[in-house]
């Protein structure tokens, strides 16, 4: 039975952008070629099974650890949201869209009729959308066994899996195993970002950024091998010579019919510690070691151009400069403006698809449409902040009645869940002031009295 057109279409679009792929996690695990070494610097660094100084890996963790869900608002998601792990494990979702352009979000029920996600790779998750609206139309998942290729197709009526019988299967031999309904009337997939983004370190890797770094820390490696062995000369020593021999310990003979001779250095460094020279007139001397301080001057002008394409200050980078450390709060956070720039516009970019995750949550816990879901996701700030100035700000503005206790515990960074903790802290605190709730006082009984 042949693969129907419709998998074969979606297993193609999954395959078009794999090399690109491959080449972004190859950069982001730190194994970038190292295809600009020449053959001698290769042969000095034959020892080293990988060197990288990962700046890929650094810009996009940058930003990652700053897009942080904290909560939802409209529809009660984040206890759900909690209970599923997602705060932990969305983490590899948002490094997924930034190093390819987009992460998904699978969302089905479990065996107990529960809402579960799956966290799905660029690398096995693909989506078809609508060239008019952009309303994802279908999705497929293309995962290998040791045995098998298995393959999901997501449309909005029905869910199909099949199964080639061989572990490398691209698009041919698969058939149909299990049709299931889908009763979300949508593919259970989201996506946060889009497929069509470029990576967020696209400069860094295809502008040569991260090979012009790798270079040059690696010619000051060898740099740094040849200041601790200099090169030394000698003048007026007589250079013995030896007769050159092939492969077999053969003479090689020349042109005029006698061996092939080649210069021998008198002296085995390795061997001899001290260099001797018979001759009155030999000089033995030393070349001027190398200035490494050149090397740390290009590492900083790489790493200037890093800071360029991905907004990350220098600071990030480490003590290469002290003008490069911030002087004060305010200075750092100055200096992180374009960076928290980039991460707002991420929180744009990525929203509505971490909020389509909510809706299919929900749709699958009340059996609901998710279209009918309203859902809107909240971020912890961006920016670096001083807890103690924006405790001042919030508690100006809740003191002028600007806005609640709610909103000021938002604006300073709390959940959903610590805001309603601490509603109901207070509400008992004022519970407490007022006495309700409290025993009320035993008042023992007058003595009677007589007339007199």
């Amino acid at each position: 039975m042949a693969t129907p057109d419709i998998l074969a279409e979606h297993l193609q679009a999954l395959d078009a952008p794999q090399q690109r792929y491959a080449q972004l996690r190859a950069y982001h695990e730190g194994r970038s070629p190292l295809a600009f070494l020449s053959p001698s610097a290769k042969e000095a660094l034959k020892d080293f099974d990988r060197i990288s100084v990962n700046v890929v890996a650094a810009s996009i963790l940058a930003v990652q650890e700053r897009i942080r869900v904290v909560g939802f608002q409209g529809a009660d998601v984040y206890p759900l949201w909690l209970d599923l792990n997602l705060d932990q494990r969305i983490p590899r979702v948002i490094t997924d869209a930034l190093l390819y352009g987009a992460g998904y979000v699978g969302v089905w029920a479990d065996s107990r009729g529960n809402p579960r996600a799956t966290i799905e790779s660029p690398l096995t998750t693909v989506v078809v959308r609508d060239p008019v609206t952009d309303e994802i139309l279908s999705a497929c998942k293309r995962i290998r066994t040791k045995t098998t290729t298995e393959a999901w197709l997501y449309e909005h009526d029905t869910i199909r899996h099949f199964r080639a019988d061989n572990a490398g299967a691209m698009i041919a031999g698969f058939e149909l195993v299990e049709q299931l309904d889908n009763p979300l009337g949508t593919p259970p997939v989201a996506v946060i970002g889009h497929e069509a983004d470029r990576s967020y370190v696209a400069d860094l890797v295809d502008g040569g950024i991260q090979d012009g770094i790798n270079k040059v820390y690696l010619d000051g490696l060898i740099a740094s091998e040849a200041a601790s062995r200099p090169r030394r000369w000698v003048t007026g020593l007589e250079v013995d010579e030896r007769p050159v021999l092939d492969d077999a310990g053969q003479l090689v003979i020349g042109d005029d019919g006698e061996p092939l001779m080649e210069p021998m250095n008198p002296f085995t460094e390795t061997e001899n510690k001290i260099m001797l020279a018979e001759p009155d007139t030999a000089r033995i001397g030393q070349l001027a070691a190398t200035d490494l301080a050149a090397f740390r001057s290009a590492t900083r002008t790489m790493l200037a151009a890093v800071e360029i394409v991905t907004g990350i200050p220098a600071h990030y980078w480490g003590q290469l400069s002290e003008a490069a450390q911030p002087t004060s709060a305010d200075s750092q956070r100055a200096s992180e403006a374009a960076l928290v720039s980039r991460v707002e516009a991420k929180h744009l970019a990525y929203g509505p698809g971490l909020e389509r995750v909510g809706q299919l949550l929900v749709a699958v816990r009340d059996g609901v449409n998710p279209e009918d879901v309203r859902v809107r996701v909240r971020f912890a700030p961006a920016d670096t902040r001083s807890e103690a100035q924006e405790a001042d700000a919030v508690t100006k503005l809740h003191a002028e009645g600007v806005i609640s206790t709610a909103g000021a515990l938002r604006r300073m960074g709390y959940t959903e869940d610590e805001i309603e903790a601490e509603r109901v802290a207070i509400r008992a605190e004022a519970l407490d002031r007022l006495g309700v709730g409290l025993s009320a006082p035993r008042v023992s009984e007058a003595p009677e009295t007589t007339a007199a």
